[in-house]
């Protein structure tokens, strides 16, 4: 098959977007099919559209599918999509009605959609490669924040909860992410300066947000609007706990009953976490065997299955 994937940004941006849309077309030519990914829709020729972000690829979505009626149209819903713009905009709920199907990257996500919508929907958790872990320094408690800095990931949520611990604690928080406009990262800098603890390093190429996070003793993830993070699944891969928002993508991804949620937005809730991850091997052990028994979702040969069952289903004319 001739595959079309539209993301927003373009593929070879370092935004969530950008790293599913070329690992989805890896994956694709790995089972066979011929991938390319635009993104705004070219007019190519495709026998397949998948598009991620029903909002920002409307415009794709809505021209594909004037002139493809019959060929199948798969969207791609994203935590902004599921959780604000679904229910508010225009474009993404005309998204949903032109799609033949929906993807989403958590099975949290089903319960946000209309019946008639969830039948359309297919869950597809994304991958990623394992990962050889470095020991820790033992003089510090390195905790990751690795994400750009947009509102919807409160990315400073970490650095105000390591202003909250006490002097003797070991905690660090060492934050990787592309500051998305001057404000975010003038604030970044200011919180640097006010708390020795946090350290914002910048944008930087996925291998060193990997090296990064093998190097870590935790993951935290504080979004407050989360489709699937890329970032939860390699922590999954790599073995690393993850302190996480209790929001539908992170539950979805780490299950009800994980230990190591703390309310969206609450640094001294967040905070609490941070120490007893530090101080009580029990808990620390708690999160790691509760991330333990999530692995298996990310695994790429699944997410490889998973998208090819997909493209097999809508080449055999599926409703």
């Amino acid at each position: 098959m001739k595959i079309t994937v539209v993301t927003p940004r373009g593929p070879r941006t370092r935004s969530g977007n950008g790293t599913t849309a070329a690992r989805w077309a890896r994956l694709l030519r790995e089972t066979g099919h011929r991938v390319r990914v635009e993104e705004d829709w070219s007019g190519g020729q495709a026998d397949l559209m998948i598009a991620l972000h029903a909002r920002r690829s409307h415009p794709s979505i809505e021209r594909f599918g004037a002139a493809h009626p019959d060929k199948p149209l798969v969207v791609a819903l994203t935590g902004t999509d599921l959780y604000r713009d679904i229910r508010t905009d225009e474009d993404a709920r005309e998204s949903l009605e032109l799609a033949t199907r929906l993807i989403l990257l958590q099975e949290k996500g089903l319960e946000e959609l209309e019946p008639r919508h969830g039948a359309k929907a297919r869950v597809v958790y994304q991958s990623a490669e394992p990962m050889a872990r470095k020991q820790p320094v033992e003089s510090r408690f390195d905790a990751c924040v690795i994400g750009n800095l947009r509102a919807e990931k409160d990315p400073f949520r970490a650095a105000l909860a390591a202003r909250l611990l006490p002097h003797s604690s070991r905690l660090r928080v060492l934050h990787a992410g592309e500051a998305y406009d001057a404000h975010l990262a003038a604030r970044a800098r200011r919180l640097e300066a006010e708390i020795p603890r946090y350290r914002w390093i910048g944008e930087v190429p996925r291998w060193r947000a990997r090296r990064l996070l093998g190097r870590s003793r935790l993951l935290v993830q504080s979004s407050l609007m989360e489709g699937g993070a890329n970032v939860v699944s390699e922590a999954l891969a790599a073995g690393v706990p993850v302190l996480a928002s209790r929001i539908p993508g992170n539950v979805g991804m780490l299950d009800e009953d994980y230990p190591g949620y703390f309310t969206p937005g609450d640094e001294e809730a967040l905070a609490e976490k941070l120490g007893r991850a530090e101080g009580d091997e029990a808990f620390y052990s708690s999160l790691v065997k509760g991330c333990a028994a999530r692995a298996y979702l990310v695994e790429p040969e699944r997410e490889r299955a998973a998208l090819a069952a997909l493209v097999e289903e809508l080449g055999r004319g599926a409703g």
